[in-house]
């Protein structure tokens, strides 16, 4: 995946078409992971020229009791995993699984390109404005604005900073002996950011801890509608000239 921004000033702006957010849920303690993992860092390259794909690799805590403590997990992602289970109406989470906006895709082995194209061909009902500007002392401001034309439009934003190309040794658990490469792996989770009127906005510093490398940060953002439906997301892998939120 293409590693971008987080050193420099960046704005990206979504386009017409509805990107597909592509979470995928995963553990380093999990067996059966590595290859849903791969899928996802393989993700671009299976894709039709022009796809838009916004993908998040989350690391759930609960494998961490069985062998094997992921330092990528986080007790958000559990949450985030089980409150699109319980706006589907399923009990189970597992690992690994994935979700196109906002809906799980079992046969993710087959179809995750398909179910990109899909989502692609659905006009997005709003846009999503996001700006990453480098700050004093290794600090990362975050800017996100959304507008959508018809005010009535209900939801969410959240805003996320996701890093690539890591690299774990695994020493224990499920995975011991195995060394993971990890794209998209969500780092920093914010929100949520209620709409009103159709728009919302968002203004945040983070200071990047040191072992972060802020040239394989992405920022990215996206809206979720109260059904889990996700209308629109944007990510900087595409980065624009900046311009004025």
């Amino acid at each position: 995946m293409p590693s971008s921004y987080a050193a420099n000033s960046c704005t990206v702006k979504s386009g017409p078409a509805t990107a597909a957010l592509v979470e995928l849920y995963t553990s380093e303690g999990c067996s059966s992971c590595p290859p849903a993992d791969l899928q996802l860092n393989g993700l671009p390259r299976t894709l039709v020229p022009g796809a838009v794909v916004v993908p998040l690799a989350l690391h759930v805590t609960y494998w961490d009791r069985i062998g094997w403590k992921d330092v990528f997990a986080q007790k958000v992602f559990d949450a985030r995993q089980a409150q699109l289970l319980e706006s589907a109406r399923h009990k189970v989470a597992y690992t690994p699984q994935f979700f196109v906006n906002g809906s799980e895709l079992r046969d993710w082995r087959d179809n995750l390109p398909a179910a990109v194209r899909r989502t692609n061909a659905i006009p997005a009902p709003l846009t999503i404005t996001l700006k990453t500007t480098a700050a004093d002392a290794g600090a990362l401001l975050l800017e996100a604005a959304v507008s959508a034309p018809d005010q009535r439009t209900a939801g969410v934003l959240y805003v996320a900073l996701s890093e690539s190309a890591l690299v774990s040794k695994v020493l224990s658990g499920e995975n011991q002996g195995a060394t993971l490469r990890h794209d998209a792996t969500a780092r920093l989770w914010l929100g949520p950011f209620a709409l009103a009127g159709g728009s919302a906005r968002m203004r945040q510093q983070v200071a990047l801890p040191a072992g972060w490398q802020r040239e394989r940060l992405q920022a990215v953002a996206f809206v979720q509608a109260p059904d889990a439906r996700i209308l629109q997301a944007v990510s900087t892998a595409q980065c624009q000239p900046v311009t004025s939120l």
